[in-house]
């Protein structure tokens, strides 16, 4: 198999893997326990934390430990308007269902929530964050890099606006994290979230940086653990992957990031060039360095990737986590994108394990796929497709 769906998942590297397995068999004591298993464990969870908070130049205080990126970004809309005296939220029209979710629930609570608009690269434009931002807004959230098309935003300068209103600024980096370089403190963001299955690490676990001073009231009640903002029985050895593959990834960063773009930029060049009625979607500039997403006009992303499955290759149309719900990208939409735009994409996400070889297969499988699909396309005869 080529798996080219790096977005949805990642494969866990060895070396995360050799670092869980103690704790999965020799050291299975709970953290909370104050005999020498207890301690081992707390030593080894707070090693991670200093791992985590390293790749993005926070304090290892700031670190809050989670389940994964959905509960750190539901920890945050619930936990900052639980009693915030100001009633508004701001995020952005293409934000995943991590965010757009629970927007919706606190819309029902009665929370004003504004959506800002996109252009056409899926980039939010910082005057228009000026233009709504307001004395009761209590939350701006805006997402590092799209999970769908890549786009990355211009994160510095809509925290900026949010730093000199004094409005803490949440960005869900779950698909950047690991992949270009985060400075939590260069760029004035105050709450970010962290998914470890992204970036080699084992599913089941995540990250909230909290910026000293952000009051987060819990969302999970219990034993007090993490300093009270999220009780539960710690997941150790999910914790110490987690923090393993943090380190690979902030040793790492240059070398994958020079690999994986080379990669991408040599996907969309054949794609774009070898096989007609394509275009890339996202920012050409500005984009995860992973990420290449097009639209094949004539053609179902859907049926796309069944046969790009039959051909032993892995891909995607979008959100790995709204699959089942059978809706069109709402990301494409507010783009601006027509129907046909959307029913013809198809998400191809590279990792640091793939090779030049597989970019050559998928190339030539695509262009057998594509030519097949449009042969008995209902658009053919308003395409060349030639």
């Amino acid at each position: 198999m080529i798996y080219l769906d790096n977005a949805a998942s990642t494969q866990i590297h060895e070396d995360v893997l050799s670092s869980m397995m103690p704790y999965l068999k020799e050291q299975y004591g709970n953290a909370s326990s104050i005999h020498r298993y207890g301690r081992m464990a707390r030593k080894a969870i707070e090693k991670s934390r200093k791992q985590i908070a390293s790749l993005i130049n926070a304090d290892p205080s700031e670190i809050l430990i989670t389940s994964g990126g959905t509960e750190s970004n539901n920890t945050v809309f619930q936990g900052i308007s639980k009693n915030a005296e100001s009633n508004k939220i701001i995020t952005s029209s293409i934000e995943h269902d991590a965010v757009l979710e629970p927007c919706k629930k606190l819309s029902q609570k009665g929370l004003e929530i504004e959506y800002l608009p996109v252009n056409q690269f899926g980039m939010v434009d910082p005057s228009e964050l000026k233009k709504h931002i307001s004395e009761n807004t209590c939350l701006v959230s805006i997402m590092f890099g799209n999970n769908e098309i890549g786009t990355v935003q211009k994160i510095s300068e809509l925290a900026k606006i949010c730093n000199d209103q004094k409005i803490p600024f949440h960005t869900d980096a779950i698909q950047a994290i690991g992949k270009i370089p985060i400075d939590v403190k260069e760029l004035g963001i105050d709450l970010l979230s962290i998914s470890s299955h992204k970036l080699h690490g084992p599913k089941g676990i995540g990250a909230l940086y909290i910026r000293n001073g952000i009051q987060i009231d819990p969302v999970i009640l219990g034993g007090g653990q993490e300093d009270g903002l999220r009780s539960g029985t710690e997941n150790v050895a999910n914790i110490v992957g987690f923090g393993k593959a943090c380190e690979i990834a902030k040793n790492d960063l240059s070398q994958n990031m020079e690999h994986v773009t080379k990669l991408r930029d040599m996907l969309i060049e054949k794609v774009t060039h070898e096989i007609p009625e394509v275009t890339l979607n996202g920012d050409p500039k500005s984009r995860l360095p992973n990420n290449a997403h097009f639209t094949f006009l004539g053609v179902n992303g859907e049926d796309l990737i069944i046969k790009l499955d039959e051909y032993g290759i892995a891909a995607s149309t979008g959100s790995a986590c709204s699959v089942n719900t059978q809706k069109a990208s709402h990301v494409l939409q507010a783009m601006g994108f027509s129907h046909e735009q959307i029913t013809g994409s198809l998400r191809l996400t590279l990792g640091i394990f793939n090779n030049e070889n597989e970019i050559e297969q998928t190339v030539e499988s695509l262009k057998k796929i594509v030519k097949e699909l449009r042969s008995f396309s209902p658009f053919k005869e308003k395409y060349s497709f030639t």
